[in-house]
């Protein structure tokens, strides 16, 4: 696990911190969603200026604001949620919190983050016990401005970042080796009205959760550096009804293993924007070893391009496109070794695919089929090494 070069930094060290005003348009697929610039260099956890701090010292935990404490205890949630609330009230700039220790939480709790916070956590969160709904270590809902900067998470949650209708979200560093539970989910599920708007990951790396390591629906303006995701039970990364979203690299192992989930999966008109499915979601590389499906793009959903894929040994589909519009797979490069077939495939409920772009694959040990026919699909520059193809 990633380990924090320096947990304890002073309080008068400069600044990193970008406070991130009002947006005045969606992002676009091409910039961060919340700066309009490519994301800056993480900083050590810890460093730079803060509002209040959490530390733990011995067995307990004290939090600051300044140089009052405004709470003492052994319990890590209630220690950081109390530094959470020394922040400003009303405030309408980012404040921060440093968390300076490791933890336990339970799985029928959270912290959860009011609108303009940061949270610095320089420690593990360790999730214990059980819980129900949408409980997290690290929640918010219904807010604007929040960023999470460093964050490892142990053991059992049901989330370990859990955010729903927000904007300007900032996810920075973070690290979960889980025993179940559901990685990061972003949504727009308490009022779907409304889209989540302007998210930023920059690296999540994702082991041993019993569902998705990353999980979006309803987010309109989707930055994405690396998702890195280890025998997790379904996917890797796995978008739902998510427009103007660039992705750099899914790097899965074992995701989904017997099931039909993918290291990389779009479901639930992903992409579609209006009525209509123009490109918008771009993903700069997809790699799958083992597991169920490599790609996986279903449920009316499109409009999207990914540049390079590589993909080996998959249990299920290597790649499956069903009912689908727009899709540009492997646009520069890609190799399919073993694992399932590349399937072009429909169900009835919905039209069938069209335009579709299969090329600059080389195919080993495995096959190419088409089935039903699709509109206007395009099969180019693929080179077969010990496989089939059967296409329209």
């Amino acid at each position: 696990m990633r380990r924090r070069a320096a947990l304890l930094a002073a309080a008068g060290a400069t600044a990193l911190l970008t406070t991130v005003g009002t947006l005045t348009a969606p992002a676009t697929a091409a910039t961060s969603p919340t700066t309009g610039a490519a994301p800056a260099r993480a900083a050590a956890c810890g460093d730079g200026s803060y509002q209040a701090e959490a530390v733990l010292n011995g067995g307990t935990w004290t939090a600051r604001r300044g140089g009052s404490t405004v709470h003492t205890g052994t319990d890590m949630r209630a220690a950081v949620q109390a530094a959470i609330g020394s922040l400003s009230p009303g405030r309408t700039s980012k404040e921060r919190v440093v968390v300076r220790g490791s933890g336990s939480i339970s799985a029928g709790s959270r912290i959860s983050l009011p609108s303009y916070t940061v949270l610095d956590v320089c420690g593990t969160i360790h999730v214990t016990g059980s819980g129900s709904g949408d409980q997290a270590p690290v929640y918010s809902r219904g807010t604007r401005d929040i960023e999470v900067q460093h964050l490892d998470v142990t053991g059992a949650p049901l989330y370990g970042v859990f955010l729903r209708n927000v904007q300007n979200v900032v996810l920075g560093q973070i690290d979960m080796r889980l025993t179940r539970g559901l990685g990061v989910r972003i949504d727009n599920r308490g009022d779907t009205s409304q889209w989540t708007r302007n998210v930023r990951i920059d690296d999540v790396h994702v082991s041993g959760a019993s569902s998705h390591a990353v999980e979006t629906y309803g987010v309109d303006g989707l930055t994405i550096g690396t998702v890195t995701a280890r025998n997790v039970g379904e996917s890797g990364l796995l978008l739902n009804q998510t427009v103007n979203a660039t992705i750099t690299r899914v790097d899965a192992e074992n995701a989904g293993t017997g099931t039909g989930y993918a290291a990389f999966r779009m479901a639930n008109r992903n992409g579609r924007v209006g009525s209509s499915y123009a490109t918008n979601i771009r993903v700069g590389e997809v790699v799958a070893r083992g597991g169920g499906r490599g790609v996986f793009c279903v449920s009316e959903s499109g409009g999207a391009t990914i540049d390079r894929i590589t993909l080996s040994n998959t249990g299920n589909n290597a790649i499956l496109i069903e009912n689908c519009y727009n899709v540009h797979l492997a646009a520069q490069s890609g190799t399919v070794t073993g694992g399932g077939e590349i399937r072009l495939a429909a169900r009835a409920e919905f039209a069938n695919n069209r335009d579709i772009t299969v090329q600059n694959l080389t195919v080993t040990n495995s096959s190419i089929r088409e089935s039903p026919c699709g509109e206007n699909t395009t099969f180019r520059n693929n080179r077969l090494v010990n496989s089939s193809q059967s296409i329209c």
